[in-house]
């Protein structure tokens, strides 16, 4: 009896466990695949929504000035004559001469923190450029007003003049609140961002990269030249990117420091304004439609460079990885 019923055991057992077993249920995954990419979309949605709230309250600018809007250099709330040009350059300017105090800088800083410095000092030197970062634009302007401006009309100002008077940049009077001062608080506030990303860049490098530059007989500089900012230069550039993107969009510190006035000179030490400037300090004095869809217009011009300048971005990146790829094939 029991040889009989042997084989019958063994040839149900398998059916037994195969019905027991269902198919895994999918819904989580395709739960949380519709979640993530409804996230992913609403980013998409709000920033075409934020263009088209900007284009409808500019429309009646866009009709009346069009393409001049971008190339007048007027701005009469009056005579309801609108220009951006000066903002256009102020911004584009003191942009630029944040990106070239700040870049190097903040990747010199970064790559100390992360190669050379010992570990006593790291952290505190960490702990305060967070520190810089969390200081609020407004009292950094307060700052500039009357710590910072005071000293460089009394101090650099001068000496770039006598060294570099001879060249338009650093001709002229000394106001104080100027072009350059604009571009050196916005420095001062993107440097935390490019020092901080520049450092998780730096310290994502595998140390292999370092152990290979070192066997080779490398010294510290050129192990950190050719084996870590080489091989991080797509990151720092990424770095740089956020660190412009901060530096369009600053409005309070630049507005207390930068003049204040719609002019394009070739004198750093001139006045000047940005678009996001303009915006704060005129969209409660805009009394008339015109002069408010002008200011409308201004935030979109303002939003267009941004945009613009993030595909440049996107542009360089892909030609520099294909420079790379190229070279590492040859």
């Amino acid at each position: 009896m029991a040889l009989a019923t042997a084989p019958a055991i063994t040839r149900g057992e398998p059916l037994t466990v195969a019905a027991a077993m269902k198919r895994p249920s999918r819904f989580g995954d395709k739960a949380f695949e519709w979640l993530t990419l409804v996230m992913a979309l609403t980013v998409v949605v709000l920033i075409i929504l934020t263009g088209w709230q900007l284009w409808h309250g500019s429309t009646l600018a866009i009709k009346k000035f069009g393409f001049h809007f971008l190339v007048t250099s007027t701005w009469d709330p009056v005579a309801e004559q609108f220009g951006a040009l000066p903002f256009i350059y102020g911004t584009l300017v003191s942009s630029l001469i944040a990106l070239l105090i700040a870049v190097p800088l903040g990747i010199a800083t970064a790559a100390y923190l992360t190669e050379l410095a010992p570990l006593w000092i790291r952290q505190p030197l960490v702990s305060l450029i967070e520190m810089l970062a969390a200081i609020p634009s407004v009292i950094l302007g307060l700052w500039g007003i009357f710590v910072m401006i005071p000293w460089l009309r009394d101090y650099p100002f001068p000496w770039l003049r006598r060294l570099f008077g001879w060249t338009p940049f650093f001709s002229g009077s000394i106001y104080g609140p100027c072009m350059l001062a604009g571009g050196i608080i916005i420095a001062i506030m993107i440097l935390p961002i490019i020092t901080s990303v520049s450092r998780e860049i730096l310290r994502s490098v595998p140390n292999l990269q370092r152990e290979a530059a070192y066997g080779l007989g490398a010294t510290r500089w050129e192990a950190t030249r050719i084996a870590v900012l080489s091989y991080a230069k797509k990151g720092l550039f990424g770095a740089v990117i956020l660190g412009l993107g901060r530096a369009l969009g600053e409005t309070m510190a630049v507005t207390m420091v930068i003049g204040n006035t719609p002019q394009i000179a070739a004198s750093l030490f001139k006045p000047g304004y940005t678009l996001a400037s303009v915006l704060a300090n005129e969209f409660t004095e805009a009394t008339t439609d015109m002069y408010l869809q002008a200011l409308f217009a201004i935030g979109l011009v303002l939003f267009g460079i941004t945009i613009l300048v993030n595909l440049l971005a996107q542009l360089l990146l892909r030609t520099i990885t294909k420079t790379s790829a190229t070279r590492a094939v040859q």
